[in-house]
């Protein structure tokens, strides 16, 4: 393929195109691939999560627009594009029985609606490759699940020229996959790393939630090697500043373990319209 190759990330939040996938898609910007992060929501009802900022009586009356400078900040890191479906963040229920979702809000919007915003902007940067959540959403936020249901049917439906004809001229991407860089492998991987250099493991409650909710495992297909850009991916992590505390788990692990152990981020290859060989280790594998 000679033409310009294209990834688009679907997300569901600002900050979450920096945790998951961010190494992949610096390492792709830095090779000329042209990169779009697609934000379904604004974040505006996602809690603040950097006990330094919590309390900020500005950060809480004006939540959207601070978390829309931390994406542009994070955009830039990564040297991405980025682009706003516009939906409102449904908000993370707690509590026993569960609260019902706010009226409005992304995740009950109707799913062939929403999808529609997606396959316009499809449409519009025409990717080869999509990347999104799997059915349980990564972990099971519904503006997640939501992002997942909408990635699936745009994806299905960006090339037919029966399906939203007001939203562009047909285009067919060639493959999805969903972000499973979270995987028990590369947990249990780092841990026993940590444990064996006398150091303290931030994944010993993830490991016994894993075994608690006997999550399969996931087949993980395709393994990009991406540690050189470890540091950017936590760069536009802290870009995020209300959402994530720098002296946290996330840090707790030395780059170099994180390179010497696991230095790729991993998918799950969804669906290829292209002949491919399992494993791979590049994200448009039979498209270049």
């Amino acid at each position: 393929m000679t033409e310009q190759l294209r990834l688009m990330a679907v997300h569901a939040h600002p900050d979450d195109e920096s945790s998951k996938g961010a190494a992949t898609m610096a390492k792709y910007v830095s090779e000329g691939v042209d990169v779009l992060v697609a934000t379904c929501t604004g974040g505006e009802r996602g809690s603040v999560l950097n006990p330094k900022l919590q309390g900020d009586p500005y950060i809480e009356e004006h939540i959207h627009e601070v978390r829309a400078r931390e994406m542009d900040e994070a955009r830039q890191i990564l040297g991405v594009k980025q682009a706003w479906l516009g939906y409102v963040d449904s908000g993370l229920p707690e509590g026993d029985p569960l609260p019902p979702l706010p009226e409005g809000c992304f995740a009950l919007q109707e799913i062939e609606v929403a999808a529609g915003t997606l396959v316009k902007l499809i449409r519009e940067f025409k990717p080869q490759v999509i990347t999104t959540y799997d059915e349980n959403g990564g972990y099971p936020h519904p503006d997640h699940i939501m992002t997942h249901k909408i990635s699936v049917v745009a994806f299905e439906a960006a090339g037919d020229p029966d399906r939203y004809p007001e939203a562009g001229e047909p285009w067919t991407p060639s493959k999805l996959y969903y972000n499973q860089g979270f995987n028990r492998p590369r947990t249990v991987a780092l841990h026993e790393a940590l444990l064996a250099r006398g150091l303290e493991s931030p994944y010993e409650e993830w490991l016994k939630r894993w075994e608690e909710f006997a999550r399969p495992e996931r087949n993980l297909t395709t393994h990009v090697p991406c540690a050189d850009f470890f540091e950017i991916r936590d760069k536009a992590l802290l870009a995020h500043a209300t959402q994530i505390d720098p002296d946290g788990g996330w840090f707790k692990v030395p780059m170099e373990i994180q390179r010497e152990v696991w230095p790729t981020e991993d998918y799950e290859l969804a669906t290829s319209r292209v002949d491919v060989s399992l494993p791979e280790d590049d994200l448009f594998a039979g498209l270049r």
